[in-house]
């Protein structure tokens, strides 16, 4: 394993597709939860309750996105302290996964979910899917990442979305790496970007988020026509664009990228040789980074409600917190957390952050995406 992604997707990797493509997804993903229920239904029932009533062990599941990643002495460290055992149902991207949570919840098939992120926060508090959870470590939030008042989803980490570029393409070549979205426009970057369709990637949708807040609702599109007469590349899902096509991860021939910000971290703790510089640089200044959060919450219709806000309230404990940066690659939510060395060294985080209020992403989202897809594909 290379290292963390935030987004598996069931549509294929394409620069054109049919307009169709999301509705077809929309389906398999209803019948792929048809077939989770129809599974669990007949399991829950059976062996698998008689084994943890025989020991003692109560099972809880937490439904997740396919990034998600803890080391197995966390989880442990959990489960011996509760006397429990964590089922982890990984459901694909964070807007697929909340899809299958929102489909399932007269009929839950986990009793919490992680993923869901500040892009698709109203959405989930709207369908009315989870319930509150008062931690007692809510003041070691910060009330920047505190977005729902009623604490039904509680953040758990964030990160910044944003350019990446290979350093060393660019040294290679005498250019100047980017600076600004702008930058992206001019001539030299030709067949040199590669970033995620909006529609099934979360740091797709984030970076799309973004150039609404640099360029306004009545301007994003004129950039993206410039982006597209720039033959920018669109993949589903962040796995295929960075391990896919970036020049600095891959065989790709694209050595810009859309990323996080965290990304260079990554690339020094995984190399294969001690490197004190990161090999791949960050486009966070001008508003051109967008601060994606992460939220839990526990799912509506439990029938371990009392585990399940243990269980919330670890996920926001120093233990998993700081296990947090190097499993996942994003930035612990709690305050208290420790950065490992390599975070503080080489991970981002811009002070300059797309700024776009949550109710007009709301409204908009939905269109901003149909209007995006049009244009793009």
């Amino acid at each position: 394993m290379f290292f963390y992604q935030r987004g598996i997707h069931l549509m294929i990797p394409i620069v054109r597709t049919s307009p169709y493509r999301p509705i077809l997804a929309a389906v398999f993903a209803a019948i792929s939860v048809l077939m989770i229920i129809s599974i669990t239904g007949c399991s829950k029932d059976d062996s698998n309750d008689k084994a943890v009533k025989a020991d003692g062990i109560q099972e809880i599941t937490l439904m997740t996105h396919d990034s998600f990643s803890a080391s197995t002495d966390v989880i442990q460290a959990f489960e011996q302290a509760n006397h429990a055992k964590i089922i982890f149902l990984k459901s694909g991207d964070a807007g697929e996964a909340l899809n299958k949570a929102i489909l399932s919840k007269n009929n839950p098939i986990a009793d919490i979910f992680y993923g869901v992120d500040n892009t698709f926060l109203t959405r989930a508090l709207s369908e009315n899917i989870f319930v509150a959870h008062d931690s007692p470590l809510l003041d070691r939030l910060p009330e920047s990442l505190r977005l729902d008042p009623e604490n039904r989803l509680i953040p758990v980490d964030f990160g910044d979305v944003c350019i990446n570029f290979d350093i060393a393409w660019f040294k290679q070549r005498n250019l100047d790496p980017p600076v600004c979205l702008e930058d992206l426009l001019a001539p030299r970057f030709k067949d040199l970007v590669v970033v995620e369709n909006p529609a099934t990637s979360s740091p797709g949708l984030a970076f799309l988020l973004a150039t609404v807040a640099r360029f306004g609702q009545t301007g994003y599109l004129d950039f993206w026509k410039g982006m597209k007469q720039n033959q920018v590349m669109i993949t589903s899902g962040w796995k295929e664009a960075y391990w896919g096509q970036f020049t600095a991860a891959s065989k790709g021939t694209r050595p810009v990228v859309v990323s996080y910000a965290s990304s260079p971290a990554a690339e020094v703790y995984y190399a294969k040789n001690p490197m004190d510089k990161a090999p791949t640089g960050v486009m966070v200044d001008n508003g051109a980074a967008f601060r994606q959060v992460e939220f839990a919450g526990i799912l509506k219709g439990t029938k371990k409600l009392e585990l399940a806000g243990k269980l919330m309230d670890f996920l926001v404990s120093k233990t998993f917190q700081e296990d947090i940066p190097l499993q996942m690659f994003v930035f612990p939510a709690n305050k208290e957390a420790v950065l490992p060395d390599v975070f503080k060294k080489h991970a981002v985080i811009t002070d300059q952050p797309a700024r776009l209020d949550y109710d007009i992403i709301s409204k908009n989202r939905e269109s901003w995406i149909i209007n995006w897809t049009e244009l793009m594909l």
